[in-house]
């Protein structure tokens, strides 16, 4: 996988966007737009400028994209209310981190809500 691939595979997934969401976005098929994540095919500025676009980022906060530095930086270390460590970013990436993290958290409160309700119907597994 090559660099830009990586890093819209990378946004797309902080959005919990599907390969397919994407696809029908972009209007091509799940298997071109896999291709563009997978380095097999050149993206024109103009697909690269869609792209950006559909993730909710600039082209520049796409290329510049790097999410090692996000998780390796010593520098600039914050903590905010949740505890997530946020890097020194742009307000768009550590909103999309933010949301993630919260979509998690809810998905896994749903969970647990769920095996509750299930233990209180059918009791103890």
């Amino acid at each position: 996988m090559n660099k830009l691939g990586t890093k819209i595979k990378n946004i797309r997934e902080l959005r919990n966007y599907t390969q397919e969401f994407m696809a029908k976005k972009l209007h091509i098929t799940q298997a071109g737009y896999s291709k563009i994540e997978g380095g097999e095919t050149d993206v024109t500025f103009a697909k690269l400028e869609e792209i950006a676009k559909v993730l909710g980022v600039s082209v520049e906060e796409l290329i510049a994209f790097d999410q090692q530095k996000l998780f390796n930086s010593q520098t600039n270390i914050k903590g905010n209310n949740n505890g997530i460590i946020i890097t020194d970013m742009s307000k768009e990436m550590k909103k999309l981190y933010e949301d993630k993290v919260f979509l998690l958290e809810k998905l896994l409160k749903d969970k647990e809500e769920a095996l509750l309700r299930y233990q209180e119907k059918f009791g103890d597994i």
